[in-house]
């Protein structure tokens, strides 16, 4: 039996908690990332997207909230409910389907975007996955646009190769958490050249 991903979310409610204070570093990262957009609108994707806290929390008082395009892809039906119900009254226009996020054709329409989240993936996918959704990254997001990643930080520590992969797919660090936080944020720049979404393609399974 797989993970119950809503009561996984439960662990937010305990503001000490690992994963609440990954959150707020997460959404430091895409307040960071929203800040330097240039102007105009801001297309969003997010991938295994959850109940989207990361994303709509930042949402509910960004100044360039109403400039944010935002696509969020769940599979859960609960969490992407819960999804909607906190993007309703929020100047963003924000769409959350319920689907399967590790297939490219989620994306479609909705990339290339500034900012991608990747956040809650890697560490439910092999080491090999990671490394495939990785090198699609440019598919994601446009020259210059972000991609905001998580991994936790146990042993074997994956976060050096992540790095390394990211810089292969031509892609900068903006920001890497320190390996005594205890949990892996990281926030890269894409230098690169656009390149196109492939449809029909599967990025990876999830092991939990």
């Amino acid at each position: 039996m797989g993970r119950d991903w809503v009561d996984w979310h439960s662990g937010y409610a305990d503001p000490d908690f690992r994963l609440s204070q990954r959150l707020r570093t997460v959404r430091e990262q895409i307040r960071q990332a929203l800040d330097t957009a240039p102007p105009g609108p801001i297309a969003v994707v997010s991938m295994c997207a959850g109940d989207g806290r990361d994303l709509l929390g930042v949402l509910a008082d960004h100044p360039r909230a109403a400039d944010v395009d935002a696509r969020l892809v769940e599979l859960d039906p609960i969490l992407g409910e819960r999804a909607r119900a906190a993007a309703a009254d929020l100047p963003a226009r924000v769409e959350v389907v319920t689907g399967d996020a590790s297939f490219t054709d989620a994306y479609a329409g909705a990339v290339p975007a500034h900012l991608a989240l990747f956040c809650g993936v890697f560490g439910n996918i092999s080491d090999v996955d990671i490394a495939a959704t990785i090198a699609a990254a440019p598919e994601f997001v446009a020259p210059g646009g972000v991609v905001i990643w998580t991994r936790h930080r146990e042993d074997p520590d994956l976060v050096p190769h992540i790095l390394d992969w990211f810089a292969e797919a031509r892609f900068e660090p903006l920001f890497v958490s320190p390996k005594d936080a205890g949990y892996g944020v990281g926030a890269h720049r894409y230098t690169g050249e656009g390149r196109p979404l492939t449809p029909g393609r599967r990025l990876f399974t999830f092991e939990r």
